[in-house]
């Protein structure tokens, strides 16, 4: 089993992400789903899809879920579906580094999986003076 991994962002976010990630691995490590909420949607109308999505990629270790920005409308779903049993672990400010690092380390537990998808997102930034 291995932890699941659950994007949940404001629409085209996780579908563009994921879609580059699995064009430069080829095939993702982890099992993965996005879960792209619409601008106007109402959080609690959209808790069983959001949970229905979770339940797709959980095997039992827990879901890490990603969310683009913290304190937007999908952050807050993602912090209800966290509450539904599932063991799951948040992380926003979701960037290409921070997916590829998390499916880099795709055999570490939940528990660990935070830190390194926070490192990836911060070591991607590169301040570049030329």
């Amino acid at each position: 089993m291995a932890v699941g991994i659950l994007l949940i962002t404001h629409p085209g976010i996780g579908s563009a992400l994921i879609e580059v990630a699995t064009r430069l691995l080829r095939q993702l490590p982890l099992k993965t789903e996005v879960f792209e909420l619409p601008f106007d949607v109402d959080l609690d109308a959209a808790l069983p899809q959001a949970s229905a999505a979770l339940r797709k990629v959980d095997d039992g270790d827990g879901v890490l879920v990603l969310t683009d920005l913290y304190g937007a409308s999908p952050s807050n779903l993602a912090g209800k579906v966290a509450r539904l049993g599932t063991p799951v672990r948040r992380v926003s400010s979701l960037n290409l580094p921070m997916l590829l690092r998390v499916m880099n380390y795709a055999e570490l537990p939940l528990d660990e999986l935070p830190a390194v998808a926070a490192a990836g997102a911060r070591n991607g930034v590169i301040h570049d003076d030329v």
